[in-house]
């Protein structure tokens, strides 16, 4: 199994189509107990907040954001985690809206 996540920060791989996560959008993660949660923000998002569970290589959490056109989102998102070669960390997320239509997958990054 991977090691905490608590302290690692994250970049998108790439722009999310149907989202609004983009590559200038950073994610600062914390864990203790099982419990994983982050803050974010960056490109389209103000400040966003995610919350939830890990159970080995898999977190299962929500988040809400608030983007730069003042609007507020919620959503869902089960992500898998693995090792890059060059030992960074990769979440491979599929995510969907709940407080609007819209689905997808990303995936994020550790930055070096």
């Amino acid at each position: 199994m991977i090691t905490s996540l608590d302290g690692r920060r994250f970049v998108a791989e790439a722009e999310v189509a149907g989202g609004e996560v983009g590559t200038q959008t950073e994610f600062s993660y914390h864990e203790q107990d099982g419990m994983v949660w982050a803050e974010y923000g960056g490109g389209a998002i103000r400040r966003g907040f995610l919350v939830g569970t890990r159970d080995g290589d898999r977190l299962d959490f929500r988040y809400t954001q608030l983007n730069t056109d003042g609007q507020t989102s919620t959503g869902h998102c089960v992500s898998v985690l693995s090792q890059l070669g060059d030992g960074r960390l990769r979440l491979d997320e599929t995510w969907e809206w709940e407080s609007r239509p819209g689905s997808g997958t990303s995936a994020v990054v550790e930055q070096r």
